[in-house]
């Protein structure tokens, strides 16, 4: 039987052995890191403004009912058409209704990961909907059939002449492998749908309880087309992106760029009210935000894991992770990889079908320490191990721990239980490797620590019978006769 686990094995095992994907990936991070330690130095309190941060996001989820109300308030006061979605399939339901009012037929995204969590684009395209990512990475993705690989970065796996090839195949058009042609390509490929887009989707970055107003960062201003140029604009946003003060971006759009991609600020910051004033040039006739749930108020009430609904999804802590490094975006086989997703994953799905993912780490805390909003992500992965094994161990765990006390409370036992693993270590080197290797599971990805040659019992009862034998330094030493 296939499952998310046995995909994740499977793809695991092929892509962690290719050095061309790892080259890819290391570079990529390595430029990334370069720039984002040269950014972090600006802010006069790097810690400080984690603590900041953190303590704001804190305030946001723990009082989300009365900062969603004041939200929803001022939202609507000016227009904005305002819809409530408990599950993903709701959220789809309520953006199927407004695009058949509408008589929509092509709809233009901006970059958006709450429409790839409820799997809208296969939906809408599904039901005969054109849609159009007019996120340059999202676009060249959504080109090869693939899944966004990163939350920030969805074509980072791919090089220069990947793109091309894709583009030649895809639109006919690939000049080069230069960047500035190949986004010229997109371009004008991407001008056109957006006039002939009848409906604009948008995700969004932060939502400002304090005027009621949505915050969305980007590099390349399809968002802002994407927004002004469609009659009809929809955002879906997860209820968790509320910030309480307008001033409270003041932080967080800086720690997001330098975070995120190791700007010390995006190229265009927008914020969005509701639908065209009486006045004003251009934005959509008819807006609508869709809150999403989707699972959120479940690990809202999880008083030890709730600061994970913190998250800003700039993917520092992706950047960090060894496993995400080696095993890639797409073996995650979900929206959201690495420590994060791994913490959220079970959450927003299922824990015991998503459990594995919690086990996809090496615990280092690089992804604690580096997250802006302080969440404490590796010990939010070991409680997600806790609450999927409910309590009750295995029968093998039991015998293993059976087996285990009466030995460990016995020195002797102990002591003869480790001169025997020696010796089981040197009959392995024989059949090393081999379906005989008794250790094999274990090294078939990794090494197998060798056991000391010493332990600590015997070189202290080495050393202190050292020193019995050893001559007082009392003794007066003999003398040869003249």
């Amino acid at each position: 039987m296939s499952t998310p686990a046995t995909h994740f094995n499977e793809d695991a095992r092929r892509v962690a052995p290719d050095l061309r994907h790892r080259g890819i990936i290391q570079t990529a991070m390595g430029k990334y890191e370069t720039v984002r330690d040269q950014r972090k130095v600006w802010f006069q309190d790097w810690q400080g403004a984690r603590d900041l941060a953190a303590q704001t996001k804190w305030d946001a989820i723990n009082h989300l009912d009365k900062h969603l109300e004041q939200f929803v308030r001022n939202l609507e006061a000016r227009g904005t058409k305002i819809h409530w979605a408990s599950t993903g399939a709701q959220a789809r339901e309520i953006i199927f209704g407004i695009l058949k009012a509408k008589n929509a037929k092509v709809v233009v995204k901006s970059k958006a990961m709450t429409t790839e969590e409820i799997h809208l684009n296969d939906a809408m395209e599904h039901a005969g909907y054109e849609v159009v990512e007019s996120d340059l990475g999202e676009f060249i993705v959504q080109l090869r059939q693939e899944a966004p690989y990163h939350l920030v970065f969805p074509a980072m796996h791919l090089t220069r002449g990947d793109i091309q090839e894709t583009f030649r195949d895809k639109l006919n058009d690939a000049p080069s492998d230069e960047p500035e042609e190949l986004t010229m390509v997109a371009r004008r490929v991407l001008r056109q749908k957006y006039l002939q887009a009848d409906v604009g989707i948008t995700g969004a970055n932060f939502a400002i309880a304090e005027t009621g107003m949505i915050s969305i960062t980007e590099n390349e201003g399809n968002a802002r087309l994407t927004a002004a140029l469609p009659k009809t604009m929809i955002t879906l946003v997860g209820i968790e992106k509320v910030l309480p003060r307008l001033e409270d971006l003041a932080l967080f759009l800086p720690m997001l760029a330098v975070m995120g991609t190791g700007q010390p600020i995006t190229a265009y910051n927008t914020m969005y009210g509701g639908p065209r004033q009486p006045g004003e040039a251009d934005g959509p006739e008819e807006y609508h935000v869709v809150l999403l749930d989707n699972q959120r108020t479940t690990l809202l009430a999880d008083a030890e894991q709730r600061d994970s609904l913190g998250c800003i999804r700039c993917g520092a802590c992706l950047n960090v992770c060894p496993i995400f490094r080696n095993v890639g975006g797409h073996t995650y086989g979900t929206v959201y990889g690495g420590p994060i997703g791994s913490v959220i994953t079970p959450h927003l799905r299922d824990l015991q079908d998503w459990k594995h993912l919690s086990y996809a780490s090496s615990l280092c805390g690089a992804c604690t320490e580096t997250c802006p909003v302080k969440i404490d992500l590796h010990h939010h992965l070991l409680q997600n191990r806790r609450n999927a094994s409910q309590g009750k161990p295995s029968w093998l765990q039991k015998l293993a721990f059976k087996i285990f006390a009466p030995v460990a409370n016995r020195p002797g036992l102990w002591s003869l239980t480790t001169k025997l693993s020696r010796l089981g270590m040197k009959l392995r080197a024989l059949v090393n490797g081999s379906v005989l290797d008794p250790a094999r599971p274990w090294t078939k990805t990794r090494d197998l620590p060798p056991i000391a040659k010493q332990s600590f019992r015997e070189w202290w009862k080495e050393k202190e019978s050292s020193k019995l034998q050893a001559p007082s330094s009392r003794e007066i030493p003999s003398t040869k006769h003249q």
